[in-house]
């Protein structure tokens, strides 16, 4: 069934997927289409209900069709779709943001993750009147041209462009390093310091698996963007109120400069948001130079999905719960690949988990994790499919835990990973 209908796709649509990640490309096969969600399980157009651990890449936090959230779309769909023109709402939606992440004192909402990273960095040159970004090798920012550059053959070598239709004289403004390289970091501001208006990085880097940052190399990002007037912008579209209520720079204790938004921001609807420091943010147009806009930038309908997802992560123990079942989850597949003789590394934090089949320990850069067993990782998530459990279909993507997953679904998953490895060891 599904084949016909990816074959249907690839007429009209490029690829036949809206995003590549949705291809099944780096799994095999064809990509599976679905129908319906609710809660933890996703329906496909066959009828199969699955075990969700994707989330819509990461924006389901409260589960799938979440009712209170589903009733406020409703409401608000009542008084129009779009006016072009400020709402109440949105100034609802960013105090909210405010409230859980302090370092934003200004924001501006825009429609997609893309957005917000290609905005920051163009108010980042624009405030610093400087051209050279720093960004780590294994994070992704969206689709921006100026951040789809691979590393150069040295660690302070100009990076190349990782797709065709970005100019070679563009990628010379980006310098690309190893994640969590402390020797690169210092090294690259000891060679080019005033010239850089900015380093970006994903706190906890959630596209390439899931990489934590080592101790130190957060903190030294920040004492080097201050050391040389440069500015630090935390990527936070995946781990914004994803791994807790206040992001990843609340657990690391680090106040970035500019911070962008995405996902859960939406509440599942298209919404995101860059933010930071209210004097950088004063450069931005209509009140400074640096000009930014968006026809469907707060969009009353995702500012109501979003406000209400947010006030509902203000439950007591929110995020305690979400880290104990993804902590079960991952603890417990590992145990059952160890008494396999299956190598199985995971990290976590909040609703957030990665795990790869490394045998050669945890996963620091990006170099490691493409050094994995993808092989047995595509076994894995095939033989996962058959048992009706679904994960992200590449070996470079995290999961994603939501508060609706019970401990039913928790437990069915991991014996469905009993059984799995079982097969593969034979």
């Amino acid at each position: 069934m599904f084949v016909d209908l990816f074959l249907d796709a690839k007429r009209v649509i490029a690829g036949g997927v809206n995003s590549p990640a949705r291809s099944f490309s780096g799994v095999g096969g064809d990509p599976l289409f679905f129908r319906s969600a609710r809660g933890a399980w996703i329906t496909t157009e066959d009828n199969r209900k699955m075990i969700d651990y994707v989330g819509s890449w990461g924006p389901m936090i409260l589960g799938h069709s979440y009712p209170p959230v589903i009733k406020s779309i409703q409401d608000a769909i009542q008084n129009g779709l779009s006016f072009g023109a400020p709402t109440i709402i949105e100034t609802k939606l960013a105090k909210k943001v405010r409230e859980f992440i302090p370092s934003m004192q200004r924001l501006r909402m825009v429609s997609t993750g893309t957005e917000a990273t290609m905005s920051a960095i163009r108010l980042a040159r624009g405030f610093t009147k400087r051209d050279l970004i720093i960004k780590f090798e294994g994070c992704y920012h969206g689709h921006v041209d100026s951040l789809l550059i691979k590393a150069g053959s040295g660690a302070l070598t100009h990076g190349q462009p990782s797709s065709p239709g970005i100019p070679k004289s563009l990628a010379k403004h980006t310098l690309t390093l190893r994640y969590n390289d402390i020797d690169a970091v210092n090294q690259a501001f000891q060679s080019h310091g005033r010239e850089i208006a900015a380093v970006i990085v994903e706190p906890i880097a959630g596209n390439m698996n899931m990489i934590k940052p080592i101790p130190g190399f957060l903190e030294l990002l920040q004492d080097r963007c201050k050391a040389n007037d440069s500015l630090l912008i935390f990527d936070e579209v995946m781990t914004g109120f994803r791994v807790a209520k206040g992001g990843a720079q609340s657990i690391y204790n680090i106040e970035p400069d500019l911070t962008t938004l995405g996902k859960i921001i939406g509440g599942g609807l298209p919404a995101a948001a860059f933010g930071g420091r209210k004097e950088i943010m004063s450069h931005l147009s209509p009140e400074g130079p640096v000009y930014q806009a968006g026809t469907l930038s707060g969009n009353p309908i995702a500012m109501q999905a979003g406000l209400t997802t947010l006030e509902y992560l203000e439950r007591k123990d929110f995020y305690e719960e979400l880290d104990k079942k993804s902590m079960k989850l991952m603890t417990e597949i590992k145990s059952i690949a160890k008494k396999n003789c299956l190598p199985f590394e995971f990290t976590y934090a909040g609703g957030m988990f990665g795990f790869s089949f490394s045998e050669n320990g945890p996963i620091k850069n990006f170099d490691d994790i493409v050094n994995t067993n993808t092989e047995l990782f595509k076994k894995f998530f095939h033989a996962m499919l058959v048992e009706d459990i679904y994960f992200a279909p590449s070996a470079y993507e995290a999961g994603f835990m939501s508060s609706e997953h019970s401990e039913d679904e928790i437990d069915i998953t991991i014996a469905a990973a009993e059984k799995v490895f079982k097969d593969l060891k034979n």
